[in-house]
């Protein structure tokens, strides 16, 4: 036995021959198909090296998405100017409406002025009157001149009335039977035979025909002051002398025309 013969060869162990053999073959046949696949290749037709071009959609895409940006943005600015315009113009009604109620408030306070002022002129000159009249009737005494008038049908019965409360006290709103004031003594008058006049001195110097002084008939109403703003009233009886409520100190007197001429007269009946 060989001194080398344990130890292991470094050849690589042969192979069997059928093996070698089948890969013979296979290597042959793979040649062969090669060849053959050569051989045939001029004859078919070349192979399609054409490049398409897909489409780049990037910059289309970039500027629909620009120009979105800029169209919310606008939208924005938009709004954004219809609120100031919105909130400017709530401002201004808002200033307006209180300017409106000032100016409202204003004039109704010159209103109520000038009413007061009027009402304080005419209470002074109704004063005035009668203080003159006191005095008048203190100097001549309370006596009137005795006059029976000839007036006839209604007249007759508005006159007699009128005298018939001669003597009664004057209070200021009074309606009868026993005190009076001025315009409701003329009114209480007229009602006796049918004719409702209003109810306060102003009214009743416009609820007839203006007449002349120098025409008065019985039954006439005697206004002082001016037609429509008239402060006392009385009835014409004739014979120059008039009927009236004259104030707290006379109460309803019969006087001449001459212890207080009136302004104007209206005829009714």
């Amino acid at each position: 036995m060989s001194h080398t013969a344990h130890i292991p060869s470094h050849r690589k162990p042969r192979q069997r021959a059928s093996k070698t053999a089948l890969r013979a073959g296979v290597a042959g046949g793979v040649l062969s198909t090669i060849a053959v696949a050569g051989a045939a290749g001029p004859a078919q037709a070349e192979p399609v090296t054409q490049t398409i071009e897909m489409p780049t959609i990037t910059a289309g895409l970039s500027t629909t998405v620009a120009a979105s940006a800029q169209a919310t943005q606008q939208v924005a600015l938009d709004l954004e100017t219809q609120a100031d315009e919105d909130a400017a113009a709530a401002t201004a009604a808002k200033t307006a409406k209180k300017a409106k109620a000032e100016a409202v408030r204003k004039a109704e306070a010159k209103k109520k002025a000038e009413a007061a002022a009027k009402a304080k002129a005419e209470a002074a000159e109704r004063a005035s009157r009668t203080a003159e009249r006191t005095t008048l009737s203190a100097s001549s005494g309370s006596s009137s001149p005795s006059y029976s008038s000839n007036a006839t049908g209604s007249a007759a019965s508005v006159i007699a009335f009128a005298q018939s409360q001669v003597g009664d006290a004057y209070v200021s709103g009074g309606t009868g039977p026993n005190s009076w004031d001025c315009s409701g003594l003329v009114q209480a008058a007229f009602r006796t035979v049918g004719v409702d006049l209003p109810r306060v001195s102003q009214s009743q110097s416009t609820a007839g025909t203006q007449v002349s002084l120098d025409n008065l008939q019985p039954g006439d109403i005697l206004y002082w002051g001016s037609a429509g703003s008239a402060y006392h009233v009385g009835i014409y009886v004739g014979g120059g002398q008039f009927v009236g409520a004259q104030n707290s100190s006379t109460g309803v007197v019969q006087k001449s025309l001459d212890y207080d001429p009136p302004s104007g007269a209206v005829r009714v009946l």
